[in-house]
């Protein structure tokens, strides 16, 4: 593949943000319980997602398990809750903090290590995400979610093949699910293999209870190939008028210099490729 764009604005800007979508929809449920919702980020008296709130509603939510963590910082699930709020609002600074704590109360705690792992990644700290992870692991009863998590780390760290690995070993514990057909499709993203990253992405969204995220994924990855209207499209289902248009314009941003995209790309062939 021909090392084009390798150093364009427009490349660094695509790749950050289809790096972001990864790692978020990859970490998003790094729980290894599934039995606790609020564990996994949801509010006791709602059940909401606290990744579908708007910012009043996270504002709110942040404030209520911070209260709680508060009152007991050794806490498990108050330390999880509000690690996860606090991360969704982009305080991952804060999130790892958090998490250290609670780590430090409960060092064997799977579902502790593996809330460590996703705040040590959103916040940057790859290597020892991976460490903490593969902690949080059991050999004998391999948690999909875990190594679909390793999955994005490694992609991040620039480890495709590795990741491409993991992924595929989520998909033999969890077949078909979508959330690991998603990170494989924008791990080729990354690698600018768009129609892979398309094929993949469009398997996930067919499967049923697909996450409104792999949908956006894909309206990301077909509109990086230039057809916007379909990717608009894309963007605007099953969510509310709200939602979509904050989706879109966000897709707008994302695309926005999509002519300076064709010029980069005829300057170097055909092919729309981002490596």
């Amino acid at each position: 593949m021909p090392a084009a764009f390798s150093t364009s604005p427009l490349r660094a800007f695509l790749l950050q943000g289809a790096s972001a979508a990864l790692l978020a929809l990859a970490l998003a449920g790094c729980s290894t319980t599934g039995k606790d919702k609020i564990t996994t980020g949801s509010i006791p008296a709602t059940a909401k997602p606290i990744d579908s709130m708007n910012s009043t509603d996270l504002a709110q939510a942040t404030a209520t398990f911070g209260k709680a963590y508060d009152a007991n910082p050794r806490d498990r699930d108050a330390g999880i809750n509000y690690a996860n709020a606090l991360r969704i609002s982009g305080r991952n600074d804060q999130a790892l903090a958090v998490m250290q704590q609670v780590a430090i109360a409960n060092p064997s705690d799977r579902s502790v290590l593996a809330a460590y792992g996703k705040a040590q990644a959103a916040a940057g700290q790859l290597d020892q995400a991976l460490s903490t992870i593969d902690r949080a692991q059991l050999p004998d009863r391999p948690d999909w979610r875990l190594v679909s998590a390793e999955g994005a780390i490694l992609d991040q760290l620039g480890r495709s093949a590795d990741a491409r690995a993991k992924y595929r070993d989520a998909l033999v514990l969890a077949p078909n699910e979508p959330t690991i057909l998603s990170n494989l499709g924008m791990s080729y993203v990354l690698t600018g293999d768009l129609k892979n990253a398309e094929n993949y992405l469009r398997s996930a969204v067919a499967q049923p209870g697909v996450d409104s995220r792999v949908r956006q994924n894909l309206a990301l990855v077909v509109g990086l190939q230039g057809r916007f209207a379909e990717a608009e499209q894309i963007a605007r289902q099953e969510l509310t008028a709200q939602q979509a248009n904050a989706n879109v314009a966000y897709l707008r941003g994302m695309l926005a210099q999509r002519n300076s995209w064709q010029k980069l790309a005829a300057s170097n062939g055909t092919k729309k490729t981002i490596e």
